[in-house]
Formats: C-alpha cells, sequence, structure tokens
C-alpha cells in the first residue's frame, strides 16, 4: 500500500474518536442557523401589555404558509414586549396555538 493509502485508512479510522470526545457543541451551529432561518422578519406597529398582544406588518412566515401581511398576534410571554415599539424591527417565530397565533421567541433587530 502506498503511503497516501495508508494516510487516508489512519485518518478514517480516527475520525470516530476524534467526534466522540466532542460534546454536542458541533450540533450549535448547524441547529442555530435552522432555527434562524426559520425567523420571520417583521416591524412592530403596536404594542398591547394589557392583553398581552403584539401588531406586527411581517414578511412571509414559512413555518405558517402565510403571506406578507399586518396582523395581531398574542405572545406566549408577556416578558417579550417589555423593551418593544413601534417601529422596531424585529425577527419571531409564530406557531398556532388552540386556534390563535402566537409568537414563541422573538429578537429586537439589529
Amino acid at each position: 500500500m502506498n503511503t497516501v493509502a495508508l494516510t487516508l485508512l489512519a485518518a478514517l479510522a480516527l475520525a470516530p474518536a476524534a467526534w466522540a470526545d466532542r460534546g454536542h457543541e458541533h450540533h450549535g451551529g448547524v441547529g442555530n442557523a435552522v432555527a434562524n432561518a426559520s425567523l420571520a422578519e417583521g416591524e412592530v406597529r403596536k404594542v398591547d401589555h394589557a392583553q398581552g398582544r403584539l401588531t406586527l406588518r411581517h414578511g412571509p412566515i414559512e413555518s405558517l404558509a402565510m403571506p406578507p401581511m399586518t396582523m395581531v398576534f398574542r405572545v406566549q410571554d408577556p416578558g417579550l414586549l417589555e423593551e418593544l415599539k413601534p417601529g422596531d424591527r424585529v425577527r419571531f417565530e409564530a406557531r398556532r396555538i388552540d386556534g390563535a397565533y402566537v409568537v414563541t421567541r422573538l429578537e429586537k433587530g439589529r
């Protein structure tokens, strides 16, 4: 066997051991990229602290097969509303829960 073939076989034999010592941190990059890709973009139009609602003008929400529009969402965690004001750009995740559209994750725009 030539040197290149031996080097390749050695690398392949050691690869599983190299990955075995790693924790799950190697999943983070791909998982976070996928999670962030599923976030919709929008602009805050109104914040209703008393009702725990948020009016967003948003782009397409792929996970809900929803086209761009302006609509009112409930928020799963009222704490998400604390630092928001009309005009803020946001990235968010929305789900349909018990027949209502609910913002389950929200990041203030950069």
